[in-house]
């Protein structure tokens, strides 16, 4: 089975094409060192009327949408290879310089995850 990172993350709305530009050269550079996917959705409808919501889980500010995303590889040890790849890829620290962080980092919710269903 294969293995996921995930996380959720608010963006304050304004900043949403630029994290798209990011994302979008990040996810290209994930993708050229083996990761199997690179998904990043933007929240469409946070209505619900069972559980938490994730405006409720991550304390969604006025102005603010919550971005869902998830990166697939073949393993944990499949990703902790692709992952150390991407960290020490030159292009990644490039592309974020003279560039402030489009979200706060320490509001990010994030986990690595086996794969327990896969239909």
């Amino acid at each position: 089975m294969n293995y996921v990172d995930g996380f959720v993350l608010p963006l304050p709305a304004k900043n949403l094409k630029v994290y798209r530009q990011i994302s979008q050269k990040a996810g290209e550079i994930w993708r050229e060192h083996g990761a199997l996917e690179y998904r990043e959705c933007a929240a469409d409808d946070l209505k619900t009327s069972y559980g938490n919501s994730f405006r409720q889980a991550i304390k969604l500010k006025p102005g603010e949408t919550v971005l869902f995303s998830w990166i697939v590889f073949k393993s944990r040890a499949h990703r902790d290879r692709v992952n150390a790849r991407v960290e020490k890829d030159p292009r990644m620290a490039k592309m974020m310089e003279g560039v402030p962080m489009p979200f706060e980092l320490k509001r990010m919710v994030y986990g690595g995850f086996k794969v327990l269903v896969d239909v």
